[in-house]
């Protein structure tokens, strides 16, 4: 069985603007919007607006009241989820990538740890443990953030629900993006053909497509290196959509993301979050929860492959979240800032 160690890697960006297009695009499309002009400012907004879905009447249960990003510290979930014309279940999709964003506010800082999709947890939607990635198949983003909220004892503010179709889009509209691609592969394409992908190892140039198969392979490795491929390839693609050669490309980035993406942020909750972009001194901290490979029997018995959670890592990385929220470890929900900004609800 092979155990990776527990890591944090933490790294300052000057630019902090470009952060942004880690984790959600559309935070910069809006910032760009609102510097170069009403169209794509409208064009963004009327995105958002089509893109808004809430089911847990405005606030996690963690909570006490809505956050406002204004003044609280407050968390986002982003799930990719590997849907396509030919694979797409409609809401049983299961999830193929978690990422759990907390943003202080204060300090105008970020931690960013990515939660192996293989990962065995219990999950109250069906009252059973199995692999995280499930979750979302039975019971879409409501129940992949209870998951994320029992696993990490914090509270889920925001979501980003994206499939991997916009993910292609973004980067053919941005013209592709650079990379390092650590070893020689051949992964299938979007459309399930095997071997259809070949890169080779080394700094490319990738399109859509390949990036896509980069981001999807572990033939060669493992759950943990591929969430850290992720992490590097979202900031090669933020570092292409901060570039001045790529805001004439804001218009086909926001129509990529278009009829792609969920979330339950609104539009003005967006621009609250543009401070953290333009505080040109963002820090970034990100983390991976440590682990083991298992088997365990099902019902059939037959031997299935989880990713066992380490406990003192995942005790180390709730620790370092709750703190980074400032909320403390109590009974009932955790109470946010006095509202002294409204925040406009859709």
């Amino acid at each position: 069985m092979g155990r990776q160690q527990f890591t944090i890697n933490k790294k300052k960006r000057r630019r902090g603007r470009i952060f942004w297009f880690i984790v959600f695009p559309i935070l910069l499309v809006a910032g760009i919007g609102l510097s170069y002009g009403t169209y794509l400012f409208k064009k963004a907004e009327t995105m958002m607006g089509d893109s808004y879905y809430e089911d847990r009447d405005g606030k996690s249960d963690l909570r006490d009241k809505k956050v406002n990003p204004k003044i609280d510290d407050v968390s986002i979930l982003f799930i990719g989820i590997d849907e396509s014309s030919k694979r797409s279940q409609g809401d049983n999709t299961r999830s193929d990538a978690l990422m759990l964003a907390t943003l202080n506010e204060k300090e105008k800082s970020v931690k960013l740890v990515t939660i192996p999709r293989d990962s065995y947890v219990f999950i109250r939607e069906v009252g059973y443990s199995t692999k995280i990635n499930h979750a979302h198949s039975f019971g879409g983003p409501r129940a992949t953030i209870e998951t994320v909220e029992d696993l990490l004892d914090i509270p889920v503010d925001y979501y980003v629900r994206l499939d991997f179709e916009a993910f292609m889009e973004i980067v053919d509209a941005l013209g592709g993006i650079d990379i390092e691609v650590p070893y020689a592969f051949s992964e299938q394409d979007s459309k399930d053909k095997a071997n259809a992908i070949s890169l080779e190892e080394g700094m490319q140039r990738l399109n859509g497509e390949e990036a896509l198969a980069l981001a999807r392979t572990r033939k060669l490795d493992s759950d943990i290196e591929r969430g850290k491929r992720q992490q590097e390839i979202m900031k090669s693609i933020m570092k292409k959509a901060a570039s001045g050669t790529s805001v004439l490309k804001y218009g086909q980035v926001i129509d990529a993301i278009g009829s792609n993406m969920r979330t339950n942020m609104t539009f003005d909750e967006i621009k609250a979050f543009i401070d953290y972009g333009v505080s040109g001194n963002l820090d970034i901290e990100t983390m991976t929860i440590a682990g083991e490979d298992v088997y365990i029997p099902n019902s059939s018995g037959q031997r299935v492959y989880y990713w066992q959670l380490d406990d003192t890592s995942l005790e180390e990385i709730k620790a370092s979240l709750k703190q980074h929220l400032n909320v403390a470890s109590e009974d009932g929900p955790i109470k946010t800032a006095d509202p002294g900004i409204p925040v406009t609800e859709e």
